[in-house]
C-alpha cells in the first residue's frame, strides 16, 4: 500500500535526498555501515579525489552531523592536496607518517605522526598527507563532519573550492608540534587545547570519580574546531558507569580489551560488542551504553563527536558537557552503581574470571552475592 496516494510520482530525484549519501556513491570507495566496525576489517578501494585507497564508513548511531573517512596510504604514498569546508579530526590506526598543513599565511607546519596519534586539521587550510615508510602501509580513520556541511549547502564548489580562510582557528606555532594549553574546569571538564597529540595512549589523563572507580579523563579542544574530542581510561579490574546522549559520539578504542552494553530505556535484552584497538562505534540517540574493561591493562577509548566543550553547538550537547553526570532518578543521564541491572556486575565478573583479572569494584558493589553463586 502507497505511503502517499501518487508515491511513484514524488519519491526518487528530487524528494527526500541526501546530499552525502549521494556524493559518497559517486565518490567510488566502498561503503561500510554497521553499529560497530573493526576498521581494520574494513576493505578499501582507489579514491580519486584523495589519490589513495579509503573507505567510508558509516556507524548507525552518527546521528546527522558526522561520518568517517578511513584513508589507506600504501609505503611511500601521498594523498593528493586538500582543502575543504567541513571539519576533521584524525587517529591514527596504523603507520608512521606526516602531514603538511598550509596556514593563512602561506606557511606551512609539518609534524610526523605514527600510531594512536590525533590530530585536527584547521578548517580550509591547505594540507597533504605522507606515508613515511617504504614497506608498510598506513591507515587514518578520519572523523568529519562533512555530512552536515554537505547537506546544509549541497554544492560542492562551495565545500572544495572555497578561498575562505580562518586563521583564527589555526592555534600557536607550539600546537603542530605536539604541545598546548591546558584549561583547567572541573573534573571531568578539563581541557587540552591543541591541534596535535602524538599518543594519545600515553597522554596524561585527569582524575573523575564520578564517572567509575580510578577513572580518568581529558577534553580536548582540537584547532580550535567545533569537533568533541576526549580521551578517558578505565583501570585493571573496572567499569563504567551507565550513562546516555544524543547520537554522532564515534567511539574509538586505543588500549586494552573489553565490550561495551548497549540499550534503550526499557529494553529487557542488553546489545553486546566487544571492543579492542581499532573498534569503532557509535551509540544511537538516547541509548543507555555502559565501557567494561576486562583486560589485564588499563583500557582507553577516544570518543570524537559534532560539537565541542568550548563550542557545543546544539543543546543537547550544552546539557551533557554543563553537567551529564546526573543521575537519571534526578532527571540526568547517568545510572548510579545501585540501580543498575545485576547481571551487568554479573558478566564483568564472568569476564574478568575469562582472563584471570581480579575485580576492583568491591568498595563500589557488594560482591558477596555474584561470588557466592560461582
Amino acid at each position: 500500500m502507497a505511503l502517499y496516494q501518487n508515491e511513484k510520482d514524488i519519491v526518487g530525484e528530487g524528494f527526500l535526498e541526501d546530499t552525502y549519501l549521494l556524493w559518497c556513491e559517486r565518490e567510488g570507495p566502498p561503503i561500510a555501515e554497521e553499529f560497530c566496525i573493526d576498521l581494520f576489517d574494513v576493505e578499501t578501494a582507489p579514491w580519486p579525489r584523495f589519490g589513495c585507497n579509503a573507505a567510508f564508513v558509516h556507524l548507525k548511531g552518527r546521528g546527522d552531523f558526522m561520518s568517517v573517512f578511513l584513508l589507506e596510504l600504501l609505503p611511500g604514498q601521498a594523498t593528493e592536496p586538500q582543502q575543504h569546508m567541513f571539519e576533521e579530526v584524525i587517529y591514527v590506526l596504523s603507520g608512521r607518517g606526516s602531514t603538511t598543513i598550509e596556514t593563512a599565511d602561506g606557511r606551512t607546519h609539518s609534524f610526523e605522526w605514527g600510531p594512536k596519534s590525533v590530530f585536527a586539521l584547521p578548517l580550509n587550510s591547505k594540507y597533504r598527507h605522507f606515508n613515511g615508510s617504504g614497506t608498510e602501509s598506513a591507515k587514518l580513520a578520519s572523523s568529519t563532519s562533512a555530512p552536515l556541511m554537505m547537506n546544509c549547502f549541497h554544492n560542492e564548489e562551495f565545500i572544495f573550492d572555497n578561498d575562505f580562510r580562518f586563521p583564527e582557528r589555526e592555534g600557536k606555532e607550539s600546537h603542530f608540534s605536539g604541545e598546548g594549553d591546558f584549561v583547567a574546569k572541573r573534573p571531568g571538564k578539563h581541557m587540552w587545547e591543541t591541534n596535535f597529540v602524538p599518543d594519545v595512549s600515553k597522554f596524561e589523563l585527569r582524575e573523575w570519580p564520578e564517572r567509575g572507580e580510578g577513572s580518568s579523563n581529558i577534553m580536548f579542544i582540537l584547532a580550535e574546531g567545533t569537533m568533541h574530542a576526549h580521551c578517558s581510561e578505565m583501570p585493571v579490574g573496572t567499569y563504567k558507569k551507565a550513562h546516555r546522549h544524543g547520537p554522532d559520539f564515534h567511539v574509538y578504542w586505543v588500549t586494552g580489551e573489553g565490550y561495551s552494553l548497549c540499550w534503550f530505556e526499557g529494553d529487557e535484552e542488553m546489545m553486546y560488542y566487544p571492543w579492542k584497538h581499532g573498534v569503532v562505534f557509535a551509540p544511537a540517540d538516547m541509548m543507555f551504553h555502559q565501557h567494561f574493561n576486562a583486560s589485564a591493562g588499563p583500557a582507553r577509548y577516544f570518543p570524537v563527536a559534532y560539537g565541542s566543550l568550548r563550542y557545543p553547538l546544539t543543546e543537547s550537547k550544552r546539557r551533557l558537557f554543563a553537567g551529564g553526570d546526573v543521575d537519571v532518578k534526578k532527571g540526568g543521564d547517568q545510572i548510579e552503581w545501585a540501580d543498575q541491572n545485576p547481571k551487568v556486575h554479573r558478566m564483568f565478573l564472568e569476564a574478568l574470571a575469562r582472563n584471570g583479572v581480579q575485580s576492583r569494584m568491591g568498595n563500589l558493589i557488594d560482591e558477596t552475592p555474584y561470588l557466592a553463586a560461582q
